[in-house]
């Protein structure tokens, strides 16, 4: 073992200063810093012998492969992890051929992709190296941007073909009653991509922790009404009840527009999935030193397989409905990057069919600011 480490250790080592330390002979205190040092590592090493027993592992490769890597030392690397593709490649690197390669693998119940490279160690002490990376969020963030273009993509063409096909419409026609129907249309969609470049705006700063906001003492009743009264002739004219039911008197150290911008993106959402004969109910509350704002419908209701995801951005349960309704996915992920600068927390509860309650929770105490009881 203590051969395996000095090896590794001459391999990190470049300088003329490092190789003059290393003619010294080796202290024991030093080996303990290097097994530390390794053992500490988010990268998981992984190293074995000639008949394929397990000299070394550390904690990272021991939570990737699902083994312990203490109990690991001395038995066999395939009662250890258990994967005849690494297996594989350990014998190749004991034939002198090192592999870099993907492996996607369950652990805790969970499909992970590895980056998993073994390398032979040397002739002087014949075995191989694992070294295993962790590379899940990373392709998940990578295929998050792919999605994110592409569905930027679509949002904004779908509009533009709208406008061009009217607009040549019109240019083409040479009576009025052709601007009379398609121009309005055409501003309508204009007014669309206004809204959509506005949201990726705003998504944008709260993903990269700009949203600045404008802290002041706000009463929830009084930015939540004048909200309600806004959507109230769309709603009557959908046969939708809507209603703000204030629980209890509340004020919070918050900013304002934003908390308006959260209520704006909830109501029409739900005034979106709500039919005819429905309800939307706004609930101001407050419990211990918290500001609860709750909103209510009795529309469609979500998925129980696509509740976790309604709060990421540009995720819909049923895009051709989305559609129809003129949703882009991006209000639910504006008001939770909302939510989560003010420190507070989001969550929604549905039943497909039955409606969906969401539920915002912000701390009221950070100015020293208390509910009305």
């Amino acid at each position: 073992m203590q051969g395996i480490f000095d090896r590794l250790r001459r391999r990190a080592d470049e300088t003329p200063q490092a190789r003059e330390e290393q003619r010294e002979p080796p202290h024991a205190a030093s080996e303990e810093i290097f097994a530390r040092l390794v053992g500490a590592l988010p990268l998981g090493v992984l190293l074995v012998d000639c008949a394929l027993r397990v000299r070394y592992a550390n904690a990272a490769a021991g939570a990737a492969f699902g083994f312990d890597p203490k109990r690991a030392i001395d038995d066999h690397l395939m009662r250890a992890l258990a994967n005849v593709e690494v297996e594989r490649r350990v014998h190749e690197a004991l034939r002198g051929e090192a592999s870099v390669a993907p492996l996607v693998m369950q652990t805790h119940g969970e499909q992970r992709t590895y980056r998993v490279s073994v390398a032979p160690l040397g002739s002087a002490e014949p075995g191989a190296v694992i070294f295993i990376e962790d590379q899940t969020e990373l392709l998940r963030s990578e295929r998050a941007s792919r999605e994110f273009l592409s569905n930027v993509s679509h949002e904004l063409r779908t509009p533009l073909s709208s406008i061009k096909l009217m607009l040549e419409t019109v240019i083409a026609s040479p009576d009025d009653e052709a601007r009379e129907l398609f121009l309005p249309q055409a501003l309508a969609q204009v007014d669309r991509l206004v809204s959509l470049v506005g949201h990726l705006l705003d998504q944008a700063r709260t993903e990269s922790g700009q949203l600045k906001l404008k802290l002041a003492e706000v009463d929830l009743e009084s930015v939540a009404r004048p909200i309600l009264a806004s959507f109230g002739p769309q709603a009557a004219q959908k046969g939708v009840r809507l209603e703000l039911q204030p629980q209890r008197p509340v004020r919070v150290e918050a900013d304002g527009e934003r908390l308006s911008q959260v209520l704006v993106n909830l109501i029409d959402n739900a005034l979106r999935h709500t039919p005819s004969g429905g309800s939307i109910l706004v609930e101001v509350d407050a419990a211990a030193n918290e500001a609860i704002i709750r909103v209510r419908d009795t529309g469609e209701g979500i998925p129980y397989r696509d509740l976790p995801h309604i709060f990421e951005r540009f995720y819909v349960s049923d895009r051709s409905r989305t559609r129809e309704s003129g949703g882009a996915g991006l209000g639910l992920a504006i008001v939770k990057g909302i939510v989560d600068a003010h420190g507070g927390a989001i969550s929604a509860e549905s039943t497909l069919g039955v409606g969906v309650c969401i539920t915002i929770r912000i701390p009221i105490v950070r100015a020293g600011l208390r509910a009305v009881r």
